[in-house]
């Protein structure tokens, strides 16, 4: 039974431009905001309540991540967004989970859409959409559910490791990206496994009955890998180019890292695509020759049998005047000579490298 697919960006229909429209798949999730203010002398982390709580570190002199998980909260998204001073196309943006990673500046604030992706205990990839906005003093992030890749972050928030604390909000900004495109390696160095996997299953000849779905799942996560992966280019290209404001020149050179850790994944992601088309033709290739196999071997006992039939189709006719019905050992001559021709034949097969 084929699976029925949903549509999105139906819920977008008759909405005029700007109307935040939650189109994930978690309509239930709890709100759950905390937050990270800290300098280089303190660190002070939150769970806050409300949104309402949030407004006060808007104009806060240290700096602050604020993380908010729960987009079908479209209300307080929306609170936040318009206290941030955020474009409605942004906040309508961030509720639509459906969005291709893109980033757009504005004169106060850097607007960034991520995909966080994972696999979870049955090894299915699953996509997250995370949106990130740079501001003076702070770094928004608003996610689908709760549960992300920046436990890493947190753990050196907490601690002082590294320059995390001594820079600014710039440097957030990057170190978020960066644990997002660091756990693309993860996922694409499980990919690379189940392809080999399979390959060397496809090698061996072991065909299995769901291994032709196998393929087509993993040429599906391949796209969805890409998809998430291609875009980012662009986005800390623009990062680069832009000489924003926001973000300190000395900032600039941590992001051309990323940069070159996304070209490492996008090779990585071609060479698994064209492992996976590859995979495609090797399965039918193998499909074919165990079926070349099947055919070769009936070809072989049907030819095998032709002379036996011809004979055995011979001495069943109705003709009196047959010498050797009336031979007493014919039967036996008439089976050696049988069993004579299929051997004979046997070893004429395996001599051409038939059998």
């Amino acid at each position: 039974m084929t699976k029925k697919r949903t549509n999105k960006y139906k819920k977008h229909i008759k909405q005029s431009p700007g109307s935040i429209v939650y189109t994930g798949e978690n309509p239930t999730e709890k709100l759950f905001i905390n937050t990270f203010d800290y300098s280089p002398e303190f660190v002070t982390e939150v769970e806050l309540n409300s949104v309402e709580e949030a407004y006060n570190f808007k104009d806060s002199e240290s700096i602050t991540w604020i993380n908010i998980n729960g987009l079908n909260h479209i209300q307080d998204i929306e609170k936040i967004g318009n206290h941030y001073n955020l474009h409605p196309l942004i906040i309508a943006d961030i509720a639509n989970t459906s969005q291709r990673p893109k980033i757009d500046v504005y004169d106060d604030y850097i607007f960034v859409v991520l995909k966080m992706l994972y696999y979870d205990e049955n090894e299915v990839i699953k996509i997250e959409q995370i949106s990130l906005v740079l501001g003076r003093n702070y770094v928004l992030t608003f996610q689908e559910v709760e549960g992300d890749v920046f436990d890493n972050i947190r753990e050196r928030l907490r601690i002082a490791n590294g320059r995390i604390r001594t820079l600014g909000a710039d440097y957030l900004l990057y170190a978020l990206i960066d644990a997002i495109v660091d756990h693309y390696f993860i996922v694409t160095e499980t990919m690379g496994n189940k392809i080999e996997d399979l390959e060397e299953i496809l090698f061996n000849g072991h065909i299995q009955d769901d291994l032709s779905l196998q393929v087509l799942n993993l040429k599906k996560e391949v796209l969805k890998i890409r998809r998430a992966i291609f875009p980012i280019r662009e986005i800390i290209s623009r990062i680069e180019k832009n000489q924003h404001d926001l973000i300190n020149e000395n900032t600039i050179q941590y992001y051309r890292d990323i940069y070159d850790h996304v070209v490492q994944l996008s090779d990585s992601v071609d060479i698994y695509r064209e492992m996976v088309w590859s995979l495609m033709d090797m399965y039918m290739t193998t499909i074919s020759n165990k079926m070349n196999e099947v055919m070769k071997v009936l070809t072989i006992m049907a030819s095998i049998f032709i002379p036996l039939t011809f004979i055995a189709g011979i001495y069943g006719m109705n003709f009196d005047n047959i010498p050797e019905l009336h031979y007493k050992y014919s039967y036996f001559i008439l089976w050696g000579v049988m069993i004579i021709i299929f051997l004979g034949m046997l070893y004429y097969f395996k001599r051409k490298k038939w059998l």
